[in-house]
Order: C-alpha cells, then structure tokens, then sequence
C-alpha cells in the first residue's frame, strides 16, 4: 500500500479521509497546527471506527510558514491536501483567508513537487465552481469557475476560486512531473467525530439546539463527509483521474427548511426545536446562499470516471444529527 499525507489532520473531512485509508491499508501520516492536538484526532479516528489509529505520524506544520513542509512530505507517494479555513462570518480584511488558502496551497504543491510525491489531491470547493453564471437554469459542472472579481463575492468563494487557479497555474508551470486532481465539494455533512466538525454541521445544529427558530429561505447543496472522503481516495490513485476537477454532491439542491423536516422526521425528540416554518428574510451568517437561490449541479463525472457513488441528502443530513445527539455536542 501507499504512503499518503493528508492535511489538516484534526478537521472534519481530513479525519475521515484518514479513517478511510487506515481502512484501506495505507501508511498516513498527518499535519496539525500543534503536536498537542494529536491525542484528539486518534480520538476522533477510533470515533470512526479506523484501524491502527494509533500508527498514523503527525508533523507540525502551519499554512502560513515553510517550516516542517519538508520534513512532512518527505518520501510520501501521495498527498491529499485538505486543510483550509471555512469560517462561519467574512472576516474584515478578505485576505486574512485568501492569502493562506492561496499560499498554503502552493506551499504544499512545492514541498511535494521537490519531493517527488506522484499525485497531490487537493480540496477545493463548489466556491470556486457554481458563482460564475447568472442563468437559473444552468447546471453546473467542472468546466465552471467562479469570477472572483464578480462583485459582492464573500471572501471565503473568492479564496477557493483564487487557491484552485493558483495550484493548476504552478502544476502547469512548476510541478516538475507532480500530478494534481482536485475535488469541489458541496456542504459537507455526515456524522462529526467530536467537536471540531464542519460549518455545514453547525447549522444542523443550530436547528436541533434552538438557536434557528426558522429557516432561512435559502437553499444547498449536500453531500456526505464519508463519500466526500471516498472520492479523494478515488481521485488518488486512477490513473485517469490526474489534472482533473471532479464534484462532489448527494443530490439535487434542498431547503433549509427540507433539512429541519428531515431532522424531525428522523430524530424524534433531538429534534423538537427544529424549525417548523420559513423566515421571509435570511439574516446571519455570511456563508449561507443567497435567498431563492438554486443551484443544479451534474456530478456526472465522478460517477462515470470513478465509479463514485454517494449517500442521498437525508442521509446526510441525518447522520450529522444523529452523531451531535451521540457525541453530546447540542449543549
């Protein structure tokens, strides 16, 4: 089997790509902010279920500074790289997330270049992909970029968009033979492994908590932690699948509202704060889409090329709860 490192080690969707390569047998070591975060993610990856937790190497690294790159990459065969920041409001100045989403990746694509790793599979997002078309009937696939000039983008989509050019800009000029494929996920939910889990599953809850007393009139799209993992080890290895883009979505696009009722259907009492009715305006967070807006998404590709398949939405949507109940995380 290979030697994989993956990014990020303690955020959601790194730890069950983690958990998924522990499975498949594979040698993976990981980056954190600080050593002293190691504990948590073996905890997080025997949540899991992963075998031989406590066999993955963990090196200190930050996005921001060279240092340990090196050291981290050295004598891997592939690197997924899945660290970025998701925050739930813009911060003031965009650049406090532009400029480590595009420099850190393109500090990891150096490492792994000048170390001669085979593949990097980077993370991006549908950011970078689904706001670049203003037509309400056109579908999205991997040909689509976002216009990060287009005016009144959050900073969060403009630093996706501006990080994936980046990286497909130096591959094409500086990779020295490294290869990159690069997954666009949709909200990423599924079940949490403890408390440091994914923006998406905030809002979920939010709804089981209380803290949304309605839906916002807004609605996403889905897909599960555990087959957004599946198709970065997918990506890792096809042959085929090198200087690709490839999108990662359970379904069509849901509500807000649609995810409250899926919550109440399936939780019983965990979920009788739920929202039961639609606001008429969406306030709050930043990230979330704006109000009546649908956007249709084609994850043909994947399924054809990589013979990815994925949980529907409720499912999705359902375990995330599901596992905040289980964990003793709704407070």
């Amino acid at each position: 089997m290979s030697k994989v490192l993956v990014t990020g080690g303690s955020g959601f969707l790194a730890a069950h790509t983690i958990a998924r390569l522990l499975v498949d047998g594979h040698e993976v070591s990981t980056t954190v902010r600080r050593l002293d975060r190691s504990p948590s993610v073996i905890e997080m990856l025997r949540t899991a279920g992963a075998p031989d937790a406590d066999s993955v190497r963990f090196f200190a690294t930050d996005l921001t500074a060279d240092d340990g790159w090196e050291e981290a990459v050295d004598c891997q065969d592939f690197v997924l790289h899945v660290a970025s920041p998701f925050p739930a409001d813009d911060p003031e100045d965009e650049n406090e997330l532009i400029v480590p989403a595009r420099d850190g990746a393109l500090r990891v694509l150096r490492a792994a270049s000048d170390s001669g790793v085979k593949r990097v599979v980077l993370t991006s997002s549908f950011a970078a992909i689904g706001y670049g078309a203003a037509d309400p009937e056109h579908v999205f696939d991997e040909a689509d970029w976002t216009d990060p000039d287009t005016a009144g983008l959050a900073a969060y989509i403009k630093s996706k968009a501006i990080a994936e050019r980046a990286a497909w800009d130096y591959i094409d000029q500086e990779g020295r033979g490294t290869e990159l494929t690069v997954i666009n996920p949709v909200g990423i939910f599924g079940p949490a492994l403890g408390p440091d889990f994914s923006t998406s599953i905030g809002i979920i809850k939010m709804m089981l908590d209380g803290t949304m007393a309605a839906a916002p009139p807004v609605w996403t799209n889905v897909v599960d932690v555990r087959d957004a993992a599946d198709l970065h080890v997918r990506a890792m290895t096809a042959p085929h699948a090198a200087g690709q883009r490839y999108l990662a979505a359970a379904g069509d696009p849901i509500s807000f509202q649609e995810i409250a009722d899926a919550l109440r259907a399936n939780l019983g009492h965990a979920a009788a704060k739920a929202p039961t009715e639609t606001a008429t305006e969406s306030t709050g967070a930043q990230q979330l889409p704006p109000p009546g807006m649908i956007r249709r998404i084609s994850t043909a590709k994947a399924r054809t090329e990589l013979g990815w398949t994925s949980r529907s939405n409720e499912e999705a949507i359902v375990a995330a709860g599901e596992s905040l109940v289980r964990l003793g995380l709704l407070g």
